[in-house]
């Protein structure tokens, strides 16, 4: 069978679709929809039949999604119970004592996912050295007849202690399997890692996801099926592929799916970038920047989603609700705001014609002249130009401005800044220069706000890569098989001994490589969270097999020093041991083949505070080498690229779009 591979991300207003053939490459987008699989399996549809192809010749789907993230977003998960060890039933809402807003004093923290009717305790006891009390059986029976009494959806167990000796879970875990006919997830499967409240709470998401992952997973898998297409591989947050079985068992690694995917399309380009590329994704409902370094995206080893903390390997990436979709607001104060409440795809922005009528970035965007009023968003959906500027004209009358016109400026400026921001928290907050590196602007919005955010941040490249419009569904084809796993092994590397550390290396590598597709193929990345003796938190640094304390002691003190501007004469703790498989894949060969007059006509857009007669492009016919100066509006299917005044545009062979400010 030849090479076609397909690539779905689901977003919250479009389901992108990317289709490799004989070194062509197809695009598609359609409109998400409530079951995410219908917009996906129609994704695919309209992307083979634009290719010319059968969907049974697809040899390999691969998808990106929102189900987990918009289920605790939306706090519409499963109905979840908690067993957990006796005396530790209100972990989750002790948490920690951070509070989410240091100066708010009516700051609360969010309600627990389980709430405490739900949340069961079992006696037993077991410490760093073992088990000290076994599990009750009978007790963990008659929890079960409650849980069923409850008619619970799901269940997490996570018992003190369990990372380190997990019989007395594991037990436990097994009797509700038995007794329940709902999923259970155990702490030390999903996280064999200690800190108590962080492993509670992944446990808890986990199970609370995990139904709907089940079925959506099971749902699209058999809808695939049905139209003779290869099950799916997931997209997980680490940004690597895997399997749709794993992720069933694993709902949690699924909670960044889709930007994982983006920053993954982006890291393909990084190579003869400075620094590399900071990475702009702006879809229709958030905005979503990360950071890719030597080729490969940053990762972090936990996040936090609505304010839940989540212990898994990710890729680094910093939301603001600023998409397309988000709608432009005026506060108590008179202020303009934009987000996080989104237009989303159904109705939509006002300019979609669907019966939305608050004003949102893409209607400011089509008053500016950035969007053409005979455009259609996705190649099929037409825009209605009064509606866009009757909503404008109410959101300048709310917030005291001089018309519709005005009012765009102000919603441009306002999520401009609001992205500019987050840019900031990847690069400056964390001891990064912004202006070393080149911004990579892709998603449905991202291009038409790139130079203009670049340019508060003295970025002088922008980069647009083809198919910029659905580039996480591209990144799809390029990304990785991997996995992850973490085990807890708390010791001074003074008192370690190294052939313990590689004893546990072994045994978790030899877990990942029994589950991998191709074992010969596959890589092994070993790591070790590390600190000095007193510190709260860690840094992860690469380490070699064998283990050598004293390499992996002048690592940590490297890393410290990079991160904090200092090392320590301390005594250095070895806290975690990392693990991670992968099995490398490349992105398929893809021809760039212009054909025509790109040039479309011309029309009004604004920069500034002046109204320009601006050129329009079109991207698929514009010739390799070729050189564009701004202002010039650049459309293509899937995304509109805007190009200031002090702007030039140079076409790469490959089709992507570089964007550097002109010397003169």
């Amino acid at each position: 069978m030849e090479d076609r591979r397909i690539g779905v991300d689901v977003g919250g207003t479009f389901t992108d679709v990317t289709l490799s053939l004989d070194g062509e490459l197809v695009t598609a987008k359609v409109p998400s929809t409530e079951d995410q699989s219908e917009g996906v399996i129609a994704g695919i549809k309209k992307a083979c039949e634009a290719a010319g192809i059968d969907p049974e010749t697809v040899s390999e789907f691969s998808h990106a999604m929102t189900v987990s993230v918009n289920a605790l977003l939306e706090e519409d998960g499963a109905k979840t119970a908690l067993v957990t060890t006796e005396g530790f039933r209100d972990v989750l809402e002790i948490g920690r004592q951070d509070r989410p807003s240091l100066y708010d004093l009516s700051a609360e923290k969010p309600t627990p996912l389980v709430p405490r009717r739900r949340r069961f305790e079992v006696s037993e006891r077991t410490t760093t050295d073992g088990i000290e009390e076994p599990v009750d059986e009978d007790e963990v029976r008659a929890i079960a007849a409650q849980l069923r009494e409850l008619d619970v959806e799901s269940v997490a167990v996570s018992l003190l202690h369990a990372y380190a000796h997990p019989e007395n879970e594991t037990h436990v875990a097994d009797t509700l399997r038995d007794e329940l006919d709902v999923p259970v997830s155990a702490s030390h499967e999903v996280l064999a890692e200690f800190r108590e409240y962080e492993r509670t709470s992944t446990t808890a998401v986990d199970a609370y996801v995990r139904p709907a992952i089940d079925h959506y997973v099971s749902h699209l898998t058999d809808r695939a099926r049905d139209l003779g297409v290869p099950q799916p591989r997931i997209m997980q947050a680490n940004g690597g592929i895997t399997d749709a079985d794993t992720v069933r068992r694993n709902a949690v690694t699924t909670v960044l799916s889709g930007p994982a995917a983006g920053v993954v399309g982006a890291g393909s380009m990084a190579a003869d970038e400075q620094d590399g590329l900071v990475t702009f994704d702006m879809g229709g409902t958030s905005s979503d920047v990360s950071l890719v370094r030597d080729g490969e995206a940053e990762r972090t080893t936990e996040g936090v989603i609505n304010e839940r903390p989540i212990k898994t390997p990710m890729v680094d990436v910093e939301t603001v609700g600023a998409g397309g979709g988000s709608i432009a607001w005026v506060d108590a104060g008179g202020a303009l705001r934009i987000g996080p409440r989104s237009a989303g795809a159904d109705p939509g922005p006002a300019c979609y014609g669907k019966g939305g009528t608050e004003p949102t970035v893409t209607d400011a965007n089509l008053v500016l002249g950035y969007i053409g009023e005979s455009t259609s968003l996705g190649g099929e959906l037409s825009l209605d130009a009064d509606a866009a500027y009757d909503a404008l004209a109410d959101l300048a009358d709310e917030a005291d401005l001089d018309g519709p016109l005005e009012a765009a400026r102000g919603v441009y400026r306002v999520a401009n800044a609001n992205m500019t921001r987050a840019i900031r928290s990847v690069t400056v907050e964390r001891g990064y220069d912004p202006r070393k590196f080149g911004l990579a602007a892709f998603g449905g919005a991202g291009p038409m706000h790139a130079a203009s955010i670049a340019d508060s941040l003295d970025i002088d490249r922008v980069v647009i890569p083809r198919a910029s419009g659905v580039l996480s569904a591209y990144g799809l084809l390029a990304a990785d098989e991997k996995r992850d796993a973490v085990r807890t092994y708390q010791r001074s590397l003074d008192a370690v001994d190294p052939d313990d550390v590689d004893a546990v290396y072994e045994e978790l590598s030899e877990e990942l490589l029994a589950e991998v597709s191709n074992r010969e193929a596959a890589t092994v990345r070993y790591s070790a969270d590390l600190r000095y003796a007193g510190q709260s938190f860690e840094l992860t640094v690469d380490v070699d097999r064998p283990f050598d304390t004293a390499d992996a002691r002048e690592r940590f003190a490297a890393a410290h020093e990079s991160a904090y501007g200092y090392r320590a004469d301390e005594s250095v703790e070895l806290v975690n041991c990392r693990v991670t498989t992968t099995v490398e894949r490349s992105a398929p060969p893809v021809e760039y083949d212009a054909v025509g007059d790109p040039r479309k006509g011309s029309r009004e857009a604004v920069f500034a505070d002046d109204v320009r007669e601006t050129p329009v492009y079109e991207r698929t016919k514009l010739p390799p080498q070729d050189e564009i100066e701004g202002p010039a509006i650049v459309e293509g299917d899937e995304s509109t690229i805007v190009i200031p005044p002090a702007w030039n545009v140079q076409v790469r062979d490959d089709g992507t779009l570089t964007a550097t400010v002109s010397d003169t």
